[in-house]
């Protein structure tokens, strides 16, 4: 993204090369001083008409005439370049990119998300459901135009570029997502931003078994396989269509602020103390202690600590309740 007024520069180029020359060629021709040679040259390709400093030479006169042509010639560029730039609609494009850039710059916290093809669009949809702000990498214009979406920041670049990522704000990001084709390619990827931000949360698709345990190597700290997904997916809806086709309908409805979310405990209480399903109506599924193990459905003489993770259900206001109890 360059700044907006770029292809303007030429033509004001062309302008200034014109003076210079007309400078240098009264200096030259007629011997005036640097005040006249410029005045002279100034008030030619202004065509102001004003009188000559000085009487020219026929030299002088054949300079004359070539400058004020070559100045006409500018002068239509100029005229043809700006009208072009500012009516067809160029130069609208290129500032709100360059603006889209500016607003990148100050973003904090954000997801970057590369590439954006059916994965990367779902990854979209769900951040912009729950108000997260996120930066999309795509360099291919058409899946903006197929997914029919309105996203608020995206690179039309090549996500496996380091400058690409640090243009997307990977140093101030706190987690991305690589969706893209290759497995190759995310490795790649994820290799960049784990060297450009240590503490990023990366989450990267992968199509082959093989390269699972790249990924990971490479600093990606969760790899998930759509094949397989869809393949344990359709099997649990063999097994269980009821409880499988209520967790998918809870987590893809759009109008209902039913969630599961995760909240840090900053104290130690016991959870028969905590009262929290009287007190704001939300469940607790899971806790994830300090050695990254699950405790699922805990009972209430558990005692939570300091640090551990609540994996806890229920309504967007049950959860903010909930979050001002427990932390």
């Amino acid at each position: 993204m360059k700044n907006p007024l770029r292809n303007l520069y030429r033509p004001f180029l062309g302008m200034m090369i014109v003076i210079l020359i007309g400078s240098f060629g009264f200096r030259i021709i007629e011997s005036y001083s640097w005040l006249e040679a410029v005045y002279m040259t100034i008030i030619t390709v202004s065509t102001i008409g004003f009188m000559e400093v000085k009487p020219l030479s026929d030299a002088g006169r054949i300079f004359t005439i070539f400058l004020i042509a070559a100045n006409f010639t500018v002068i239509a560029y100029l005229v043809s370049v700006v009208s072009g730039y500012l009516f067809d609609g160029e130069f609208r494009k290129d500032y709100q990119l360059y603006k889209m850039k500016k607003q990148i710059e100050e973003l904090k916290n954000h997801v970057i998300i590369c590439g954006f093809g059916r994965n990367g669009r779902a990854a979209a949809q769900m951040l912009l459901r729950n108000h997260v702000q996120f930066v999309v990498i795509e360099k291919d214009v058409k899946q903006f135009e197929e997914a029919g979406m309105e996203i608020p920041f995206q690179l039309f670049a090549d996500a496996t570029r380091e400058e690409v990522l640090l243009e997307a704000g990977v140093k101030n990001a706190k987690a991305l997502i690589t969706t893209l084709p290759e497995d190759a390619s995310n490795v790649f990827v994820v290799l960049s931003a784990k060297e450009l931000n240590k503490s990023l949360l990366i989450i990267s698709r992968a199509t082959n078994d093989t390269s699972v345990r790249k990924l990971k190597h490479a600093g990606a700290s969760n790899v998930i396989m759509p094949d397989k997904l869809g393949g344990v997916h359709m099997a649990n809806l063999v097994l269980n269509p009821d409880v499988k086709e209520f967790l998918d309908w809870m987590q893809m409805e759009e109008k209902g602020h039913f969630v599961i979310k995760e909240i840090r405990c900053d104290k130690n209480f016991m959870l028969s103390e905590l009262k929290l399903w009287e007190k704001t109506g939300a469940s607790i599924l899971g806790i994830k202690n300090s050695n990254h193990h699950f405790i699922l459905n805990p009972g209430p003489n558990h005692l939570l600590e300091a640090g551990q993770m609540i994996i806890i259900m229920g309504e967007e206001i049950q959860i903010e309740k909930a979050k001002e109890l427990i932390g």
